[in-house]
């Protein structure tokens, strides 16, 4: 990762520290930390152990996002073309022709058209994640059930249960969401979820993050095993080390192991076949 757009991005999110930490503690750590880490490129060879006392550091996917939609849904839309559905019991992983991404959870499917590029319309049934990429002058739109969810980058999930209820949880950017024959809109911010069943709707606070409070980094590797399916190994002499961070429970796994590679000063390689993270 470019050493400019890493500090960029860190300072950006140093705000999402637990609360715990006061706004002069993360200003006088971000500055010490600045110092520190970025004050020169000889100062990437040094271990981070050094920089632990000087920072506390926090990362998650940093998105940004428009909305813009429509009043109700378009029912002339034929989603007919492309039917995607996941049988299996794992997650599946899809590239949509849009270069956005879907994390698709088992027993569920998505269907959208030929021409997605210029018509970025997609159905949902079951479950799914969206890591959406900007384009303005083609809005994203989730249809589920009797909702739309429109957007032109961020990241969310769409949930529908037994096609009774529909929630839609915003992880980073913002959603405007419409109800069919509705004319209330809902403009959802990071950490709120839109629910909508029994003809009732509702906006709750949820919490997008995971906090890992002075703990060893084993842990977190634990976490990324866990959640992501990869083995993580890290040399010994780093279990015991210690560590205060904020992870957005949807990030992307690369960033997770490029901070880490450049908090520890150390190399990474990942087998996607074996499904194994090696860090040395």
């Amino acid at each position: 990762m470019d050493e400019n757009k890493l500090e960029e991005e860190l300072k950006k999110i140093w705000d999402e520290t637990p609360i715990s930490h006061s706004d002069s503690e993360k200003e006088i750590s971000w500055q010490e930390f600045q110092s520190k880490a970025f004050s020169s490129k000889k100062q990437k060879n040094k271990p981070w152990r050094y920089y632990a006392a000087a920072a506390v550091l926090v990362f998650g996917l940093i998105g940004t996002g428009l909305y813009f939609n429509k009043s109700s849904v378009n029912t002339e839309i034929k989603l007919t073309e492309n039917i995607i559905e996941n049988t299996s019991s794992v997650i599946k992983y899809i590239a949509l022709p849009d270069s956005s991404k879907v994390e698709l959870s088992p027993n569920s499917k998505i269907v959208y058209a030929n021409n997605f590029g210029s018509n970025r319309k997609i159905e949902v049934f079951g479950e799914a994640y969206f890591k959406v990429k900007k384009d303005k002058k083609h809005p994203f739109q989730v249809f589920c059930n009797e909702t739309t969810t429109t957007v032109l980058g961020t990241s969310f999930t769409v949930t529908e249960n037994n096609r009774e209820e529909v929630t839609v949880a915003l992880y980073e950017g913002s959603v405007e969401m419409t109800v069919k024959d509705q004319n209330k809109k809902w403009i959802l911010k990071p950490g709120e979820k839109f629910t909508y069943g029994n003809n009732t709707a509702l906006v709750t606070d949820f919490n997008r993050f995971v906090d890992f409070e002075n703990e060893k980094l084993s842990v977190v590797n634990t976490y990324i095993e866990s959640n992501y399916g990869y083995h993580v190994t890290i040399p010994k002499e780093y279990y015991n080390q210690r560590i205060t961070v904020r992870i957005n429970k949807k990030e992307d796994l690369n960033t997770i192991i490029e901070l880490i590679s450049e908090m520890y000063n150390l190399n990474y390689v990942v087998n996607d076949n074996l499904k194994q993270i090696t860090f040395q």
